[in-house]
């Protein structure tokens, strides 16, 4: 185990995601990195399915999400119901701000690039 607070996105793709009871919901497929401030913005996750087929994808706020060592995993407090309500997605959610303001509120957590 790394002793290390920096770890690459190749690791972080596939990480697992559990919620604060232990109940596993989900893995990181990817990350979105506001490219002016390098930091993490959102963890796209992928919920449900099985061996990736059926899976759903959503973008949650990066820091919902808290690293557990003991798990080698991340924690949330997210329920399916915030995942469900949720502002949907369109084309191009990345470059809307409009959008990202809303699912921050939706998730109660600062925006990013303030």
């Amino acid at each position: 185990m790394s002793t290390s607070t920096l770890v690459s996105s190749a690791d972080v793709t596939g990480t697992e995601v559990y919620g604060r009871g232990g109940a596993h919901i989900g893995s990181i497929d990817h990350l979105m990195i506001d490219k002016q401030s390098g930091k993490v913005a959102y963890a796209v996750m992928g919920f449900g399915g099985f061996l990736g087929l059926g899976e759903d994808h959503h973008p949650v706020p990066w820091n919902k999400l808290h690293y557990d060592p003991e798990k080698n995993g991340f924690v949330t407090d997210i329920t399916e119901e915030e995942v469900k309500g949720a502002p949907a997605r369109h084309d191009g959610w990345y470059a809307d701000r409009d959008w990202e303001r809303q699912m921050h509120d939706h998730y109660r957590v600062p925006v990013y690039w303030l």
